[in-house]
């Protein structure tokens, strides 16, 4: 009687790994999928994929009849996307669709700097602007950086994506954006300008916002999901 072999599930097991090993290997590109401290579960997976299939071509060829599912086919095209072309890291459209981060109450606050501008993440303006009772960012210029989210009534957000883990755990932070027209949606940009008079700040009544003065576009972070003040 004569063997049957099946390379599919080899197959399916290399691509699979292969695509792991290079997004995490060579570049950055795991970070746009979870946080840093995994990244080394991912490449230990990929390597543990690439010995699977060997051992599942040795095992192929002693005769094992038994056909891999249907299913096992709906692994490739993921697996071809990560190898030939990875996909972005989340950007407007999850931010426009996402829950709000919840800032925490903060203790207390760092003095800022006396003169110059004040780079801030987007976390600490929003704590800043609605519990600081001292209001010390009243009429302070302020950088901040993220990306674009056009909003649906033509106005638009500055945003971060912040993840515990991965993208599918995702939350967004966002500044609303006041003086200057939107540019493309997804473009990282770094802003400056000046607190949004409304409501009264140090309170929840404050509105998260800026009154841009002008704004610069930057590459997107080789960490997306950090929220880091600008250099």
């Amino acid at each position: 009687m004569a063997v049957v072999k099946h390379p599919v599930p080899a197959v399916l097991l290399l691509l699979v790994g292969a695509a792991l090993l290079r997004i995490t290997l060579f570049g950055d590109v795991a970070l746009r999928y979870v946080q840093e401290p995994l990244r080394p579960y991912l490449a230990v997976t990929g390597a543990v994929l690439i010995l699977a299939a060997a051992l599942s071509r040795v095992r192929d060829g002693r005769g094992d009849g038994h056909g891999p599912p249907r299913t096992a086919w709906l692994l490739v095209p993921p697996a071809l996307a990560l190898l030939c072309w990875a996909p972005p890291a989340l950007g407007s459209y999850t931010a426009a669709r996402n829950n709000p981060k919840i800032v925490a109450d903060y203790d207390h606050f760092d003095p800022l700097p006396t003169h110059g501008a004040v780079h801030l993440s987007l976390t600490e303006f929003t704590a800043r602007v609605q519990q600081e009772e001292a209001q010390s960012l009243r009429g302070r210029t302020v950088v901040l950086s993220g990306f674009v989210t056009p909003r649906t009534d033509g106005a638009w957000d500055l945003s971060r994506l912040l993840v515990s883990c991965c993208a599918a755990d995702s939350q967004s932070l966002t500044v609303r954006m006041h003086g200057i027209h939107s540019p493309a949606a997804d473009t990282w940009v770094t802003v400056t300008g000046t607190w949004h008079p409304s409501g009264t700040l140090g309170t929840t009544s404050a509105a998260v916002a800026l009154n841009v003065d002008s704004l610069q576009r930057i590459p997107e972070p080789k960490r997306p999901y950090v929220d880091r003040p600008p250099a």
